[in-house]
């Protein structure tokens, strides 16, 4: 990859990260007038969640604006990893339209941690009429696209493990808080979705 190629997919890397945050902003404000009935933010989400800042943020900032992490760069040629980066380009568009609107579907139901509103509802149209976690969906694609837009083992694969590791331990704990709040809604829900790969009907 060429240096001006390399800039490019770098400056397209926060340019998705910063539409998330514009994205998320208005959702962000409204959560906090709502007063929540269950909170369950544990040290280990915290944690988790600062890891996925660190990986997503931090490192490739880096990587990005210092030469400290350039060691750990991909043994490819150049023109093979212009050619990673191209579909790197479109799994981040792809995790940025779904982050949208997943939190557009979700609504006032949307919060960052595991907790529910005094107006809970369950929703189940939009992308969650087939993926139960569409915003995990997000973060996978994210990861993905983030080893191929930033070819280095650290700044680059580090999302994978940090969102793999938020996954495993966060979907288990957010559906069994969503089973004891919906009860059988949820169950009958649960059957008909996938967790973050679309259910297709048999």
């Amino acid at each position: 990859m060429g240096p001006q190629m390399g800039r490019l997919f770098k400056a397209l890397y926060f340019a998705g990260m910063v539409a998330e945050v514009i994205l998320r902003a208005p959702y962000e404000r409204r959560r906090g007038q709502i007063p929540k009935t269950d909170q369950r933010v544990s040290p280990a989400e915290q944690a988790l969640l600062a890891g996925l800042s660190v990986t997503g943020l931090l490192l490739p900032l880096i990587y990005s604006l210092t030469p400290w992490l350039a060691f750990a760069d991909y043994p490819l040629a150049p023109r093979t990893k212009t050619r990673l980066g191209w579909p790197g380009a479109l799994l981040l568009v792809a995790a940025v339209w779904l982050f949208g609107r997943a939190h557009r579907d979700l609504g006032s139901n949307w919060s960052p941690s595991l907790e529910i509103g005094a107006q809970q509802t369950l929703t189940t149209t939009g992308v969650y009429r087939r993926i139960r976690h569409p915003m995990y969906t997000s973060l996978g694609l994210w990861g993905l696209a983030q080893a191929l837009l930033l070819p280095n083992w650290i700044a680059g694969l580090g999302g994978l493990p940090a969102f793999l590791a938020f996954y495993l331990v966060r979907v288990p704990q957010e559906e069994q808080m969503m089973l004891e709040h919906f009860g059988d809604a949820y169950r009958a829900y649960c059957a008909q979705t996938g967790r973050v790969v679309p259910h297709l009907p048999s």
